[in-house]
């Protein structure tokens, strides 16, 4: 028979040892160093007698202005002229030209127009805005056109008057500023051809049935159809020498045409 087991038989667990070091104590806090309060005090309420001090606040590092340096020039903002950038007009460009009222903010200087294939030479050059110069070209082409037509030769040169000028319409004394004073408009004293004739407004407009009289017409009525002003001989006295063409704003739209 087996032997049973009897409580005194169960093993006792060990006994925890005992602990002979006492725990660490912990360091005692370092109280933080007591400072004043910065507070903001509220500012003095200014004396109503007494007007107050601006507030001027200096800028720090601000350099001082160098009087020794030269001041930068203003820039020019100009328009170019896409016939100048073209080629079909043979010149440069000018500085604005600032006279009193008068004056032209991208004046050119034009001194030949492209026409049938070659460059043809404007006499002696003329100052003008880019789009009185932008018209020359298919108005000479024209005339050089009829010229070759009607007695086989070409236009050699444009003879020019005035192109800007400052002065009142007509020359008067007083009154509104004439298109020249804006480089708005040119006068034409005639036209020298290939053929060796020199044909001038003052000479050849009287006799409309002599072959300079009727180019000088031809000339006159092809304006028309490329500026908005042409004034000729039979316009009055002051243009009995010349062909006066510009780009003038006529009417309410600026669309009207004179031609005289």
């Amino acid at each position: 028979m087996a032997q049973e087991n009897t409580v005194d038989d169960v093993p006792l667990p060990e006994a925890r040892p005992v602990s002979t070091s006492t725990p660490p104590v912990p360091p005692a806090a370092t109280p933080a160093p007591t400072e004043p309060l910065d507070i903001a005090l509220p500012r003095a309420r200014p004396d109503p007698a007494r007007p107050a001090a601006p507030d001027v606040k200096a800028l720090p590092d601000d350099p001082e202005p160098d009087a020794a340096a030269p001041a930068k020039p203003l820039r020019l903002y100009q328009s170019a002229c896409p016939a100048l950038l073209a080629g079909t007009l043979q010149g440069e460009m000018l500085p604005p030209i600032s006279d009193g009222q008068c004056g032209a903010r991208s004046p050119l200087l034009i001194t030949g127009v492209l026409v049938n294939g070659r460059m043809m030479p404007l006499s002696g050059g003329v100052t003008t805005s880019c789009g009185v110069a932008s018209a020359l070209p298919a108005w000479i082409g024209a005339i050089d056109g009829y010229v070759f037509a009607k007695d086989n030769t070409r236009v050699a040169e444009v003879l020019m008057g005035t192109s800007y000028m400052c002065r009142n319409v007509n020359n008067a004394s007083s009154g509104n500023l004439s298109f020249h004073a804006f480089a708005e408009a040119l006068d034409v004293s005639g036209f020298k051809l290939e053929d060796g004739r020199t044909v001038l407004v003052e000479t050849g407009w009287g006799d409309a049935l002599s072959p300079e009289g009727r180019l000088l017409r031809f000339a006159h009525d092809a304006a028309c159809a490329q500026f908005s002003t042409m004034l000729g001989p039979e316009a009055n006295a002051e243009h009995a020498d010349h062909l006066h063409l510009d780009m003038g704003c006529h009417g309410k739209t600026c669309t009207a045409r004179l031609c005289q």
